[in-house]
């Protein structure tokens, strides 16, 4: 019971073919000249469902008891928007007064407020760059002004040198 105290129930979970299965299990039912709430009682669902059925069932035949896909709520951002916002994410925070070079959903949020004049949580934006193709990437944590060659070179030589002398068990003069 719902806090109304009125009656609800929630579709089952299964496959589309055993949905479908237990729908024409009721079709077969309204054959025997039951009620629809025995019916209902019978598959435990509501008469109203029992109702919705036959009447799909004598419209649509079979075709109409399938389960169809509920796409949802429609998007606030048409696709030329979406498209815009990737546009705007490929320029990077930078170009938006942002003092860093990481896109968090936060500034997201923000962009697509000052940009659309649209308002979503930033977990929702989450979903929304998901659903784009974007991922959340975490930034390399090196400086730009790293010299690979050189710290390939100290690897080869010094460490090679200070690891030989911990394993004798003595420390190393670099490290007194």
């Amino acid at each position: 019971m719902d806090i109304l105290g009125g009656m609800f129930t929630v579709r089952p979970k299964g496959s589309a073919e055993v949905l479908l299965a237990r729908r024409m299990k009721a079709i077969s039912l309204l054959g025997e000249d039951l009620s629809l709430n025995e019916i209902a009682r019978r598959i435990g669902c509501d008469p109203s469902s029992v109702m919705r059925w036959r009447d799909r069932w004598l419209s649509q035949g079979e075709e109409g008891l399938r389960v169809r896909f509920s796409p949802g709520r429609p998007s606030r951002m048409s696709r030329a928007q979406k498209r815009r916002l990737l546009r705007c994410l490929i320029r990077g925070p930078l170009e938006f007064g942002w003092n860093t070079d990481v896109w968090t959903t936060r500034r997201i949020v923000t962009l697509i407020n000052n940009e659309f004049g649209i308002s979503y949580h930033f977990t929702h934006v989450a979903r929304l760059l998901h659903g784009m193709d974007w991922s959340p990437q975490k930034p390399e944590r090196r400086a730009v002004e790293r010299n690979e060659a050189a710290i390939q070179k100290w690897k080869d030589t010094t460490w090679k040198k200070v690891k030989k002398l911990l394993a004798a068990g003595r420390p190393p003069d670099l490290l007194r």
